[in-house]
């Protein structure tokens, strides 16, 4: 086994550890809350899809010598259930975060998240949304030899978080609103967050 897989093990042991961590201990929490201040019932799910800009200006690396953009598009489809209570769940989804250019070459990052969420109604139209768990993301870089930035690709564990809005439109549709942020690993042992703030809608059911 290579050093690379005994950290990645490690790490998706640690991440699916705080995961059940938390669960255990939001359930009795969440199950005790009144359930009619939700605007929803126990057991909803929803899928979603949503896009927007993403930001790669946290990943270090490179001298100058090269041009570097920092921004591209995101796309993310998302599963989602709230059934430990009306507002707490888990949600299961995949990000293309895009790709730029970068020390002659191109960064790429994709990723599959597993995250607790949470929601708090503000009445019933209008929903708070927050996140947090664990992203497998996957990143590819190419670039020039003398560009300072180190090449190849890298997958791994880490950690990702993120809030949101949410406008409930009728009864099975919303629109959202949502930032994220990512942990990524890159080639050459570094972690590196690239982030994103995506508009979409829900279809619940």
């Amino acid at each position: 086994m290579t050093l690379t897989s005994i950290r990645t093990s490690r790490l998706a042991h640690a991440a699916s550890g705080l995961l059940a961590a938390t669960l255990v201990c939001c359930a009795p929490t969440a199950f005790a809350q009144n359930q009619s201040r939700s605007n929803e019932p126990v057991g909803h799910g929803y899928v979603g899809l949503t896009g927007g800009p993403s930001d790669f200006s946290r990943i270090s690396g490179g001298n100058g010598l090269y041009s570097r953009e920092d921004r591209n598009t995101a796309y993310s489809v998302a599963f989602g259930n709230y059934y430990l209570s009306p507002d707490v769940g888990l949600e299961l989804g995949y990000t293309n975060f895009g790709q730029v250019s970068r020390g002659g070459g191109t960064t790429k990052a994709e990723g599959i998240n597993l995250s607790l969420i949470g929601k708090l109604p503000l009445n019933q139209s209008f929903n708070l949304l927050g996140k947090i768990g664990t992203t497998y993301g996957h990143t590819d870089v190419s670039a020039q030899p003398l560009s300072g930035v180190t090449q190849g690709s890298e997958s791994g564990f880490d950690w990702s978080y993120g809030i949101g809005t949410e406008l409930l439109i009728n009864p099975q549709w919303s629109a959202v609103l949502l930032y994220d942020e990512t942990l990524m690993k890159f080639a050459g042992g570094s972690s590196d967050r690239v982030s994103t703030v995506r508009l979409g809608a829900r279809m619940r059911f």
